[in-house]
């Protein structure tokens, strides 16, 4: 592995250049930005994926509701382009699996819409229905657009310092992007991460005087659930169980199931788009255990032995507050 990033390194010296030369073009108005009346939040991070972006937003979602909250996403995957409006009824393959996932989850409590151009997307939300926040899903590199808080993610066990830039590396620019974050988040920490180690990691991300460091761990529910009904983690040891994952680091979520059984792993790769032949493969599976996005893109095969298991986002320490965003 490490002979390959030697030999990828020059290319990412030529992609961080380019990158560079970019973000340069925006900071000195060679790019126009556009900032909006309406508070918008960005959420992303500096790698490829993986770094818990889905539960952050849902963490916001709850935090500013009963306000007027929209959520515009990309909608990654979807097989259909410009601006959609979502309702519970829509598709992976119309939305995406993770717009689908929050607004099933949130329902008519939240405004959620798909658009590849967000500044287009963001006036359609704001014109159509006068949110009294957006957040942006997967925003950081989209510089077109100018929110008013800045989140990065990133992972306990994959930190941006630590990493390279694409091809060499995970990250989509340079670690010097991290200056635009307003909060940083470090995703999925153990339950039980100590002071010390939190100075530690704080020492090695450094960040600045303006920019507030966070800590974060997944909490799971308790139970699994599907169209079937729900079923307890401590009541499915002795089963024969499988689970599937199609994400972009499943090594935590398998870490917590197997404090509970013992199971055999499907790896697919993120976002994957299961195919029949690999559907009538997992109809022959007992029980099958996913997570919440992948069921997104199983549901509609109607399996009734498939059950997904809920995450959501819980802060070590202080949560995260973003104050005066929201009269």
């Amino acid at each position: 592995m490490q002979e390959l990033r030697l030999l990828l390194y020059p290319f990412s010296i030529l992609y961080d250049g380019v990158t560079a030369l970019r973000n340069l073009a925006f900071d000195q108005g060679w790019l126009s930005q556009q900032s909006f009346d309406v508070p918008v939040i960005a959420v992303g991070n500096l790698s490829t994926g993986g770094t818990g972006k889905t539960p952050m937003v849902e963490y916001l979602i709850h935090t500013y509701l009963p306000k007027k909250v929209a959520v515009l996403s990309r909608g990654y995957g979807r097989q259909t382009k410009g601006y959609i409006l979502l309702n519970e009824d829509h598709s992976t393959d119309e939305v995406g699996d993770e717009p689908l996932q929050i607004k099933r989850k949130f329902g008519d409590a939240i405004i959620s819409a798909v658009c590849e151009k967000r500044v287009d997307g963001i006036e359609r939300l704001m014109n159509d229905h006068s949110p009294d926040l957006i957040i942006l899903d997967d925003a950081y590199q989209h510089r077109y657009v100018k929110a008013a808080h800045y989140i990065l993610l990133t992972s306990f066990n994959d930190l941006y310092v630590d990493d390279y830039v694409l091809p060499a590396g995970n990250l989509r620019e340079s670690s010097r992007a991290a200056q635009r974050a307003d909060q940083i988040v470090v995703t999925k920490c153990p339950p039980d991460l100590s002071e010390k180690e939190q100075v530690r990691i704080a020492h090695k991300l450094n960040p600045t005087a303006d920019q507030d460091l966070y800590f974060a761990t997944i909490a799971y529910e308790h139970y699994v659930q599907g169209v079937a009904g729900s079923l307890a983690l401590d009541q499915l040891q002795g089963k024969e169980i499988s689970v599937v994952t199609g994400i972009a680091n499943p090594q935590p979520f398998l870490n917590h199931l197997n404090q509970f059984f013992v199971f055999k792993h499907f790896k697919f790769g993120d976002h994957h788009r299961f195919k029949e032949v690999e559907v009538d493969q997992i109809k022959k599976f007992d029980i099958v255990i996913t997570t919440e996005k992948d069921y997104r893109r199983l549901e509609t095969y109607q399996l009734p032995h498939l059950y997904y298991l809920s995450i959501s986002t819980k802060f070590i320490g202080d949560n995260l507050v973003l104050e005066d965003l929201v009269v």
